[in-house]
């Protein structure tokens, strides 16, 4: 599996989610945006991480008293005490808010190990605290019942799904204010490197429509001009 650089992850922190769908759509990947998710706090940086995974099933009332949170080997637990620092914590909730996938303190705690966010396809409860936290945290809705009335945690850091995508264990993920993205692991040194040429050229496309310029051939560039005027302007950000 290939480690998520320093170079790499500081490169995603610039970039938007749209870029890297938009990159990834090129490639033939077209289903790596995660449905349904949305930050708790909008205006926090950029998260970006690898995948350390959490499933869910259907809880079942005579294994999910509880009680079973005293267990020392209980999967969300675990989960929380073992997350990588600079992981992204994925949690598989069966697209169900009606239950918790997880409330502050063990957010707090996730934060405080130094994971670089969580995000899961259900919901938090205590949402407001967490939302204040300078942490990133992606949910659908907020819910204030414990995961284990509808929620058994089973299994850690294998495939799962999570609002719709295949998550493997150390793919990349990417959140901002839009949602959340994630980067197949054995692509994200191109997908990063491809996706800065098309945040400048973005760039580059915004000062001309704000300048006055139509869109037609600016965007994409299918006017000889526009990748001319492009390349001049470039030039002249990197000097």
């Amino acid at each position: 599996m290939t480690k998520l650089s320093t170079e790499t992850r500081e490169k995603l922190k610039t970039i938007s989610t749209p870029t890297i769908a938009t990159c990834l759509y090129k490639k033939g990947f077209k289903n790596q945006f995660i449905q349904d998710v949305k930050p708790l706090q909008l205006g926090k940086p950029t998260m970006v991480g690898e995948a350390f995974t959490l499933r869910y099933i259907p809880a079942r009332e005579d294994r999910n008293p509880i009680t079973v949170f005293r267990n020392a080997d209980h999967p969300q637990r675990v989960a929380v005490e073992t997350c990588p620092e600079g992981s992204v914590l994925v949690i598989d909730s069966r697209k169900d808010a009606r239950a918790a996938s997880a409330g502050d303190i063990l957010v707090s705690r996730l934060m405080v190990r130094g994971a670089a966010g969580i995000v899961t396809d259900g919901g938090f409860r205590d949402s407001a605290s967490i939302a204040n936290l300078p942490f990133s945290a992606y949910h659908s809705r907020p819910s204030a019942p414990t995961n284990l009335t509808l929620h058994e945690a089973l299994d850690i850091n294998i495939p799962i799904a999570c609002g719709d995508v295949a998550v493997f264990p150390g793919d990349v993920l990417v959140g901002d204010d839009d949602g959340v993205m994630v980067i197949p692991a054995h692509i994200v040194d191109e997908v990063a490197a491809e996706c800065m040429e098309m945040t400048m050229f973005e760039n580059f496309v915004l000062e001309k429509v704000a300048e006055g310029r139509p869109i037609i051939g600016l965007y994409p560039a299918t006017h000889e001009q526009t990748l001319f005027d492009y390349e001049e302007w470039k030039s002249k950000q990197t000097k």
